[in-house]
């Protein structure tokens, strides 16, 4: 089977990798659609972020869905031919903190696509997938692109649970790369009254306007465009920073009234924060990382049509393109979601 497999930065290689059938308990996939993520990108451009650096060749990829090929002997309610949207998060489900239902911050994670520990944790953009029913998600309804968007919805649903109540609530988003779209859309769909997106490129800043955000403001060409929701002590209940830009988090952090909530999404490095403000403010301050039940939650929005993904999806390349496709995904004025069609 082929595979996208990353060497180094920018050494991006389609290899032949040996595939398997799946044992007992296990599902075969074969892969129709991958969204490349920002993560990904970090691996492609720098080698690594922050901290994390490639050691070691690694198939990259974890926003995906396939149709199950194989069932292994035991495996229940899921068939042969079947959309599913394929979770990358596979918890241990013994450490202390899966034990406590924090299984997002599983001890041993094994997270597609990820060079965190060592050996790597091997990715999901391959056209063969072998998965745990668990992670298998019946995607009926929905097209392969939409069912491998599963994946960020449910981080930005995971986000919005963090915010708490959102009905009648103003919120900030900064950030319109496909989470922060995707957090316009979650937001939308918890109540919120008035949503304002903040990006440095109009063609993203678009997209945010066509999905319903009520204000789209390019802090690029109008640093002061969010002065508005600046006056007295602040204007907006909470603020879903999508960037990782220091710069986002001091704009919001002026905009948020006084015991709003920040919830931190992006992650760019560690960087400044304006603590004297937001001691003064008494600003709450929330990091949300990936997910778990969400998963399953997200799928189910998508196929009940209560959020639709689809304008979000941008490119579509084939897998022999997968270059050309890493070298597009990056390109903030005319990208949002690049996938790969393995079919």
């Amino acid at each position: 089977m082929k595979a996208i497999v990353i060497h180094a930065a920018h050494d991006l290689r389609l290899e032949d990798r040996e595939g398997r059938a799946p044992g007992p308990g296990e599902v075969r996939v074969a892969i129709q659609a991958g969204g490349i993520c920002g993560s990904d990108l970090h691996y492609y451009h720098q080698g690594g972020f922050g901290p994390i650096r490639l050691k070691e060749p690694m198939i990259l990829g974890h926003e995906v869905s396939g149709t199950i090929t194989e069932l292994g002997t035991g495996v229940q309610g899921l068939t042969k031919g079947q959309l599913v949207a394929v979770s990358p998060s596979r918890p241990c489900q013994s450490c202390q903190y899966c034990l406590k239902g924090m299984q997002n911050h599983c001890e041993n994670m094994a997270f597609y696509g990820s060079a965190m520990p060592f050996p790597h944790i091997q990715g999901a953009f391959r056209e063969d997938l072998i998965a745990l029913p668990h992670q298998c998600v019946p995607a009926d309804g929905l097209t392969a692109g939409e069912a491998a968007m599963a994946e960020p919805l449910a981080v930005c649903l995971h986000a919005v649970h963090h915010a708490g109540d959102l009905v009648g609530k103003s919120v900030l988003v900064s950030g319109c790369g496909p989470i922060g779209l995707l957090s316009i859309l979650a937001a939308r769909r918890s109540g919120a009254s008035e949503i304002i997106a903040t990006d440095l490129s109009d063609f993203t800043l678009k997209k945010a306007r066509d999905i319903g955000a009520d204000h789209a403001l390019n802090l690029a060409t109008d640093a002061d465009a969010l002065a508005p929701w600046q006056t007295g002590k602040g204007q907006i209940d909470v603020q879903f920073e999508c960037s990782g830009a220091p710069q986002a988090v001091a704009a919001g952090v002026k905009a948020l009234r006084p015991q709003g909530i920040l919830v931190q999404l992006g992650l760019g490095g560690d960087m400044a924060l304006p603590m004297q403000a937001m001691t003064a403010k008494e600003i709450i301050l929330k990091g949300s990382f990936r997910f778990h039940e969400e998963f399953k939650t997200a799928v189910q929005l998508m196929q009940k049509r209560l959020i639709d993904v689809a304008p979000l999806i941008t490119q579509t390349f084939q897998l022999a393109d997968a270059v050309k496709a890493f070298d597009t995904a990056g390109d903030r004025s005319q990208a949002v979601k690049a996938q790969i069609d393995f079919s």
